[in-house]
């Protein structure tokens, strides 16, 4: 039996052959350190970075390759946009379907003394959560950073709404776009993202290891807000986060004071840089809404099948993505992950790093199993699974 596998959200799999086939040349051929010298290997490199930058900053709606920054993963480009940007005394705004990657961050910035933070609450009603928002906003309120889209159900932010409310109040706009990036169209100068955070390895279809954030230039004049924000103004180059060699002006003691190099300390992932590439071409080449229309009706048809069973309990908040979770009644959902991966599914259970949006769901002690599919997955994955929960069920 092929393995069927459901846990996207995490990291997507398989990825294009594309992807695996320049990834492995890379390595074989011109691997070299970008920026570095003068040689070939490392001048091939450093075209390859700057081609991603491009592609990049194309997919996402900005002119600016240099406003690409490269990093690990999310987790580190979300630290970096909130960390270089939060003063003492600032104030921050998050929401209630937040992942660690966010949330940690903003409760270890409080528990510094460093910050104070509210939450607002997730809606399928974009008016009730900038009402809550507004609610919210204070004299210091210096940065709203959001999940885009939820990692463990279908639960989308009004991004673009967000957008104008943090420009007219000069409020900096943090997204963390792991789960959206790939799947839905963003573009940070209409949606007015100041610094969208994105993974390579989930949605974009690249290697593990490489992320992204990409800044706007705001051609705002913060002096006509409505309040007197903590940020007088939104273009500044943030504070680093981590300093080193970057093979720019080695003989200056600090970094540089532009993107990318600001924020881009060390060695850069090449190799998984390369397959990031090419999983933007693939991206761009298969089609945004041909992916998202795809992801998200293979979860409804298996949502609409686990309505029709008894002893499942289905966690839905909205249903514009590819990803939900359930739990049957009577077994934990270690013990269903455990039973489905004797079945060759491949799914998660328990909190999935974000005890938010859990809370909002309300999934219990045990948390719950996730189902996230990808571009690859096929109707005929949707049914072996319902059977297998099925039969699950009746154990």
């Amino acid at each position: 039996m092929q393995l069927i596998y459901l846990d996207n959200a995490a990291t997507t799999f398989p990825k294009p052959r594309e992807v695996i086939s320049e990834t492995s040349r890379c390595m074989l051929e011109y691997c070299g350190n970008p920026g570095r010298s003068s040689h070939s290997m490392s001048v091939k490199s450093a075209e390859k970075i700057f081609e991603c930058r491009c592609a990049a900053a194309d997919l996402f709606g900005t002119d600016k390759p240099e406003n690409v920054v490269f990093t690990y993963n999310t987790t580190y480009a979300l630290n970096i946009a909130l960390k270089s940007r939060v003063k003492y005394g600032d104030h921050i705004i998050i929401s209630n379907i937040e992942h660690n990657s966010i949330y940690r961050p903003v409760a270890e910035l409080a528990r510094r003394g460093i910050i104070t933070y509210d939450i607002f609450k997730w809606s399928d009603d974009t008016d009730s959560v900038l009402f809550d928002i507004k609610s919210k906003i204070r004299r210091n309120t210096s940065i709203i950073a959001c999940t885009h889209a939820s990692n463990v159900c279908g639960a989308v932010n009004p991004i673009s709404e967000i957008g104008e409310l943090c420009d007219k109040y000069g409020i900096y706009f943090i997204v963390d776009g792991a789960q959206s990036a790939g799947i839905f169209d963003i573009d940070i100068e209409k949606m007015k993202i100041d610094a969208l955070c994105v993974p390579g390895h989930k949605g974009l279809y690249a290697p593990q290891g490489c992320a992204m954030i990409i800044f706007r230039t705001s051609d705002q004049n913060d002096e006509t807000n409505s309040f007197n924000h903590a940020f007088t103004n939104k273009n500044r180059v943030g504070d680093t986060v981590i300093e080193g060699g970057n093979g720019i002006n080695s003989r200056d003691i600090y970094m540089p004071d532009f993107y990318p190099e600001r924020y881009e300390a060390g060695t850069l992932a090449v190799p998984n840089i390369v397959g990031l590439l090419e999983g933007i071409n693939w991206i761009k080449k298969t089609g945004i809404q041909n992916i998202h229309e795809h992801e998200k009706n293979l979860a409804l048809e298996m949502i609409n099948s686990l309505k029709n069973m008894d002893n499942i309990k289905l966690y839905l908040a909205g249903e514009q993505s590819g990803t939900f979770m359930f739990n049957i009644e009577g077994k934990d959902s270690e013990t269903t992950a455990k039973l489905l991966n004797n079945a060759r599914i491949c799914v998660r259970s328990g909190f999935h790093c974000s005890p938010l949006a859990h809370d909002m769901l309300g999934t219990g002690d045990s948390g719950a199993v996730r189902i996230s599919f990808g571009s690859f997955n096929k109707y005929s994955d949707v049914v072996y699974s319902m059977n297998t929960i099925k039969n699950i069920c009746r154990s």
